[in-house]
């Protein structure tokens, strides 16, 4: 039998599916590939004993270095970030009110967040904040938010914390952020930021002035599984007393903070330019392969909230059916190929390939090839 410790042998060794992935950071395919360097640190760390606290103090060191921010922590994903971010609002470092919760005895308990900022990621992000105990005052409508909606919602008695979300899934991308932020200042309400996928702008998104921001660290920054909390040194003191309530079953593994301090260290080698100029190519690459096509509209996209990479994007001119017949055709083959499904209303599809090499990204185009070639023929 293969050694399942080989990583390209894992698929045989186990009889699992072979994916490649051009559907972006999505937890359902695993999120993201790391490097060697991440794996063979959290390798060393698996056969290896940490003082925890050791632990997160380096990993505070070292993201507030290179965020610009006063303190950090790690915690198990962001998903659990938004739970002990609200929890820390609500309690503060009252180890009472930690420990009483999701019973919050008369605290400040609600939550605002703009109505298009409700999304849904795999679960409902305010399933999130119901978790810690906390209520949910939707501001605005799904499709715009303004800062007189803020306001009204922040001016509401029992508010703890305003939240807002940064990510692609977000109804609208227009929201003020800055002058959200500073409308909850002005009433002594802490501000957290779900950054999602955005560890590339964490620096924009702490400089709305937030208290805290949320990013993951395993989606583009390519570590194992963990959520970065990064802010001011009150606000992390509070997230991480939530390390004694309901933060517990969230706590993040050795391994993962390991993981997390190499990828830290490949991101502060990388040179941006060359790997946006890498990123380009694939997408060029990409779109050129494919206009050879009869049948589809090939068009190349920005990352909607401001990432630094393009996505291609593939529409079907007969519509929605063949687009979606040639996304469950990818995902049939082998390997099994998944894309970005959420404008397959629209017809089309969408293509993530920063993760993908050059000959990942030409098996995809041809995959979709020979997909359009069976419809057309039918």
């Amino acid at each position: 039998m293969t050694s399942a410790t080989e990583p390209h042998s894992l698929h045989q060794a186990y009889a699992l599916t072979p994916v490649i992935n051009a559907a972006g950071s999505f937890t359902p395919l695993g999120v993201s590939r790391s490097s060697t360097h991440v794996a063979q640190s959290v390798a060393a760390a698996l056969q290896s004993f940490f003082i925890i606290n050791e632990l997160q103090t380096l990993a505070s060191e070292r993201l507030s270095a290179f965020c610009g921010c006063e303190a950090a922590a790690v915690t198990h994903c962001v998903s659990a970030a938004i739970t002990q971010a609200v929890a820390a609002c609500i309690t503060g470092t009252d180890q009472a009110a930690v420990a009483a919760l999701p019973e919050t005895q008369g605290r400040a308990n609600a939550v605002v967040i703009p109505e298009g900022h409700c999304v849904n990621y795999g679960h409902p992000l305010v399933t999130d904040i119901r978790l810690a105990g906390a209520t949910v005052v939707r501001a605005g409508s799904r499709d715009a938010c303004s800062l007189d909606d803020i306001e009204q919602a922040l001016d509401r008695p029992g508010v703890c914390c305003l939240l807002l979300v940064s990510s692609r899934l977000t109804a609208f991308q227009n929201l003020d952020a800055r002058g959200a932020v500073a409308a909850a200042r002005q009433r002594g309400i802490p501000v957290v930021i779900d950054g999602a996928a955005q560890d590339m702008r964490i620096p924009e998104l702490l400089s709305t002035g937030a208290d805290g921001v949320l990013v993951s660290a395993h989606k583009y920054l390519a570590s194992p599984t963990a959520g970065l909390v990064l802010g001011t040194r009150d606000f992390v003191q509070r997230f991480r007393a939530q390390e004694a309530g309901i933060g517990r079953g969230m706590k993040p593994s050795k391994e993962a903070i390991v993981g997390v301090l190499a990828a830290l260290e490949e991101r502060q080698a990388q040179d941006q330019v060359a790997w946006k100029k890498k990123q380009d190519e694939k997408v060029v690459l990409a779109a050129a392969l494919l206009h050879k096509y009869p049948g589809i509209e090939v068009t190349i996209d920005p990352d909607p909230s401001g990432m630094p990479f393009q996505r291609v994007r593939v529409r079907c001119l007969k519509g929605e059916g063949m687009a979606r017949a040639v996304v469950q055709a990818l995902k049939a083959g082998s390997p099994s190929i998944w894309v970005m499904e959420h404008q397959l209303g629209q017809g089309a599809m969408q293509l993530e390939l920063v993760a993908l090499s050059e000959e990942e990204v030409r098996q995809v185009v041809d995959a979709i090839g020979s997909a359009l070639g069976d419809r057309t023929s039918d």
